[in-house]
């Protein structure tokens, strides 16, 4: 067999790689992805990034509301009519029932941003830095009607390193994971390829991430606060409050320093420092809402924020 036919589902930033590698090596005969959605302060409906590529590609796309149940049954019927080999999915954002996973002879197959069994979900990258793990990576996995429990066909680490953020390590994980994709199926087309059962008691969930996570607790440790940061940078985004208004927090960096969870304790070349529940963090970069991000200096040289300001409700 020289070329699968293959249907994509996929939605954002992330699984775009793994389109374009597919759409290179594999017969890509259908891509299903999320419906437009409003965006930006006008709330214009955008499309997600992988319909964008697929429409430059020249793709079939389909933009169900819904996969499952009653609601589904015409993408359900149109996926039958398709006849795919195989359904790879990168990051499409819904489970998929049963009637769908049994489509293609070779099965669905999904593209991970985690080393499974941990941080099962819709966002692994974000829970992984937010945990502060020092290893990340990509996992390709069969897919049954669990989230995120198939078999593990390949898996590939990426090391975290101490300055990543969610945004920089997607866009480390998105190149390995079509790299790995595309190595699977090939393997999987001269033959069996042997799937690890998940071992199941080792599974961490990572849910999908609401605006209000990005509240920051200044309770906490300031290793746990800078983790945070990264961790929803650039969406939700790290945020407190100064004077009534909305305070945005970027490139966060453990600092030493010591006074009440919250209080403004100066600021330096590393930005403006805030006490935490143990030690201190500053924040190089902040961003007043609806105005532009700025480095710390910049936006303090236009807005007093002397010691002992209290950060936060």
């Amino acid at each position: 067999m020289d070329r699968l036919r293959t249907v994509f589902m996929g939605s954002p930033e992330f699984a775009v790689p793994t389109l374009e590698a597919l759409c290179a090596a594999e017969e890509v005969v259908a891509v299903v992805t999320q419906p437009d959605k409003p965006k930006g302060r006008r709330r214009a409906l955008a499309p997600p990034p992988v319909k964008e590529t697929a429409l430059c590609a020249g793709l079939r796309v389909l933009q169900p509301e819904r996969i499952r149940g009653e609601g589904g049954a015409e993408v359900r019927a149109e996926l039958q009519d398709l006849a795919p080999d195989v359904i790879v999915v990168a990051a499409y954002g819904k489970i998929l029932p049963k009637a769908v996973l049994d489509i293609p002879p070779f099965g669905c197959v999904n593209v991970h941003a985690s080393l499974l069994p941990r941080y099962r979900g819709a966002a692994p990258i974000q829970w992984a830095i937010i945990h502060g793990e020092t290893e990340s990576g990509v996992t390709i996995m069969r897919m049954d009607e669990g989230m995120d429990t198939g078999p593990m066909l390949l898996r590939g680490a990426v090391p975290i390193t101490p300055e990543e953020t969610a945004g920089s390590l997607e866009a480390k994980l998105a190149p390995v994971g079509a790299r790995l994709l595309l190595e699977a199926l090939a393997r999987l087309k001269h033959g069996p390829l042997e799937a690890e059962p998940q071992d199941h008691a080792l599974a961490t969930l990572a849910p999908r991430l609401a605006k209000d996570d990005g509240r920051v607790d200044f309770t906490q440790p300031a290793e746990r606060v800078r983790d945070l940061v990264r961790g929803v940078d650039p969406w939700p985004g790290a945020f407190t409050t100064l004077g009534g208004e909305r305070l945005l927090l970027f490139v966060p960096k453990v600092v030493s320093g010591r006074g009440a969870a919250g209080t403004v304790l100066g600021a330096d070349r590393d930005g403006l420092i805030v006490a935490c529940g143990s030690g201190a963090v500053a924040f190089r970069e902040l961003q007043v809402a609806g105005r532009r991000r700025l480095p710390a200096q910049a936006l303090l040289a236009g807005r007093a924020v002397p010691p002992g300001t209290l950060l936060g409700p």
